[in-house]
C-alpha cells in the first residue's frame, strides 16, 4: 500500500469509527493503547514549596491562573533550622475557627481546595527540634480540623524524619521503628480523634546530613517495607501516605510496582515530579549506584582523578525535573498515571517544583511554565475529553463546609498522654 492508500484507508476508518461512537484503533480517546483506563477527574494541585514569601491569596491566584484545582499548603515554622524550605502560607501561630471560616469561604469562592503540610524531622536530630517539630505538626493537625478534615479531604502532609544515633547502632533501623512508634501513637489518635488524616511522604532526604555522612536514609517511610512497619506497629486509619514516585526512580525501582504491592487504601495524594536519571555520568562510573557518593579531601581526589560531591544533595546522579517540561525524565508517566487510574485513585495530584529548569531557577515566570506544562502533560490522562479539550469537571466539586463550631485548644506533645 502506497502513503496516499495508506492515509486514504486510515481517514475512511476513522470516520467509521468515529460515526459508530468510537474512535480509531479501539480508542475512546486519543493517545492511549487498547484498553486504557478511563480519566477519574482527578484534580491537579500546586504545592507552595515554590513560593516562599508569598501570601495565602497570592498563592490561591498562582494556582487560578495555570489551571488548577487547589493547593497543598506549606506551614513551615518560622524558627525551624530548615533552610531549604521556608515557605509558610497560614499563619499558625494565630489560626481559630474565624481564620478556618476565611479560608473555606475563600475555597468556596474561587473553587480551589486545599491541604496543609510542614516537612520536618519528627523522631531525629537535635531533641529540642525534634519536640518543635512534633508540637508544630500538632498545630497543623488542629488547623485541618478545622478546615474540615476528612469530610472536606483537608490532610496534614508530614515527614517522619530518622534518629542517626540509634540508626547507626546494632538493628538501628528497628529502633526507629520502636521510636515511631512511641513519638506517633498519641499523634495518630489525637489526628484520628479530630477526623484528620495524616500522610507521610516517601522522600528519603537524601541531602539532610552532610555530604561526608556516610549515609543518606534520612526519612524513616523513605521505602515500602518502612511504611508497611510503621503502620504494623501503629494501626491507626489515620496515617495515610503522600507518595511521590521520583524518590523510587533514583532508587532504581519502577514506581508502578511499588502501587502495586502497597496498601492502596492509604494512598490519599500523588506528588507529580519527575527524576532524571544518570547512570553513565563519571560520578555514577566511579561510585557507583547502590550506595551515596563519597566524599575524601579534595586534593587526593583530584590527584586519583576521582569525582566527589559538589554537596549533600548530589550524592545519587540525578536532577529533578517536571514531567513535560524540558524534556523527558526517567519514568513511564502514562504507564504510572493510568495503573493509578485502573486502581480507582480518587484524590489530588499535588505537582512539587522542584524541577532544575523551572523552580529552582529562582525565576517565577520559569516556575509557573513549569506548572503549567505538567498541568498539560497529566491533563490528558486524569481528565474527561470535552469541548475544551481535557478539562476538569468543576460540576464534581462539592462546597467545603464548615464542620466545627467551636474553636480547638492548641495541644503540645506533653498533654497528648
Amino acid at each position: 500500500m502506497n502513503r496516499r492508500d495508506f492515509f486514504k484507508s486510515a481517514a475512511a476508518f476513522a470516520a467509521v469509527a468515529a460515526i459508530s461512537g468510537k474512535r480509531a484503533f479501539g480508542m475512546e480517546y486519543p493517545g492511549f493503547g487498547q484498553g486504557a483506563p478511563k480519566p477519574m477527574n482527578n484534580p491537579i494541585w500546586l504545592m507552595t514549596s515554590a513560593f516562599p514569601g508569598e501570601s495565602f491569596e497570592q498563592v490561591l491566584q498562582r494556582a487560578l491562573s495555570v489551571g488548577a484545582q487547589g493547593l497543598e499548603l506549606c506551614v513551615f515554622r518560622r524558627d525551624s533550622d530548615r533552610k531549604d524550605h521556608t515557605a509558610t502560607h497560614l499563619d499558625y501561630e494565630t489560626f481559630d475557627l474565624e481564620a478556618a471560616k476565611k479560608v473555606v469561604a475563600r475555597c468556596n469562592e474561587t473553587g480551589l481546595r486545599v491541604s496543609v503540610g510542614a516537612y520536618d524531622n519528627l523522631i531525629g536530630g537535635d531533641p529540642a527540634q525534634q519536640v518543635n517539630n512534633q508540637n508544630h505538626i500538632l498545630k497543623l493537625i488542629r488547623i485541618a480540623a478545622l478546615l474540615g478534615g476528612d469530610a472536606n479531604d483537608v490532610v496534614c502532609g508530614s515527614f517522619v524524619g530518622y534518629d542517626h544515633e540509634l540508626g547507626r547502632q546494632d538493628r538501628g533501623f528497628e529502633k526507629n521503628i520502636e521510636k515511631f512508634r512511641k513519638v506517633f501513637t498519641p499523634i495518630a489518635k489525637y489526628a484520628e480523634d479530630l477526623g484528620v488524616t495524616l500522610c507521610f511522604e516517601n522522600c528519603p532526604m537524601e541531602g539532610w546530613q552532610p555530604a561526608s555522612a556516610p549515609d543518606a536514609y534520612n526519612n524513616l517511610p523513605g521505602c515500602l517495607a518502612a511504611r508497611k512497619l510503621m503502620y504494623a506497629v501503629v494501626p491507626s486509619k489515620a496515617l495515610a501516605e503522600t507518595y511521590d514516585p521520583s524518590h523510587d526512580i533514583w532508587q532504581h525501582i519502577d514506581p508502578t510496582d511499588v502501587i502495586n504491592a502497597m496498601d492502596f487504601k492509604r494512598l490519599r495524594r500523588i506528588h507529580i515530579k519527575g527524576t532524571r536519571n544518570f547512570p553513565k555520568s563519571s560520578d555514577a562510573v566511579h561510585w557507583g549506584r547502590l550506595y551515596p557518593e563519597q566524599v575524601v579531601d579534595p586534593e587526593l581526589a583530584k590527584r586519583a582523578g576521582v569525582p566527589i560531591a559538589a554537596n549533600e544533595w548530589a550524592r545519587m546522579n540525578y536532577e529533578p525535573r517536571l514531567p513535560g517540561f524540558g524534556g523527558s525524565d526517567s519514568l513511564d508517566w502514562t504507564k504510572f498515571l493510568q495503573n493509578l487510574m485502573a486502581k480507582g485513585f480518587k484524590y489530588p495530584f499535588v505537582i512539587e517544583n522542584e524541577a532544575c529548569n523551572s523552580s529552582h531557577t529562582g525565576n517565577k515566570a520559569a516556575t509557573m511554565q513549569g506548572f503549567r506544562a505538567t498541568i498539560l502533560n497529566t491533563a490528558p490522562v486524569v481528565w474527561p475529553l470535552g469541548p475544551d479539550g481535557f478539562a476538569f469537571d468543576t460540576t464534581a466539586l462539592k462546597p467545603m463546609r464548615m464542620t466545627r463550631t467551636a474553636d480547638l485548644p492548641v495541644l503540645t506533645m506533653d498533654k497528648l498522654g
